[in-house]
């Protein structure tokens, strides 16, 4: 599975921005799919996170409210869509792929596949 993020950028308190990543391979339908950030001098944490199907989905505390993940399996596509966004948002921002769990996971290790990660900088 190979991932392809795009959509980061720089951005004022209180926009928004779409993150996309796209997946390669036929089964991609049947993966847990997360987005994960991280800060400078931070772990790695979750962001959000959606099931194969796209029914279930979990998301940190932190962006409850403010961001949306969703996918379209047909285009091989998971998104990330960030409203009213704050300078704590600021990061480097990451989707991954589970291949092996049957429920959303929010620990990095659960995630197999990685893509090359997109700055969002959210400046005041």
């Amino acid at each position: 599975v190979q991932l392809q993020a795009s959509g980061g950028g720089l951005v004022q308190t209180g926009g928004s921005l779409r993150l996309s990543c796209a997946a390669s391979g036929r089964t991609f339908s049947r993966y847990n799919m997360a987005w994960f950030r991280q800060a400078p001098g931070k772990e790695r944490q979750f962001v959000a996170g959606i099931s194969p199907s796209g029914a279930i989905t979990s998301y940190a505390d932190s962006v409850k409210g403010r961001f949306t993940i969703s996918r379209d399996n047909a285009k091989n596509m998971v998104y990330l869509q960030m409203n009213t966004l704050k300078t704590e948002d600021t990061a480097v921002y990451y989707c991954a792929a589970d291949t092996q769990n049957a429920v959303v996971r929010g620990t990095p290790g659960a995630y197999d596949y990685w893509g090359q990660g997109t700055l969002v900088t959210v400046s005041s």
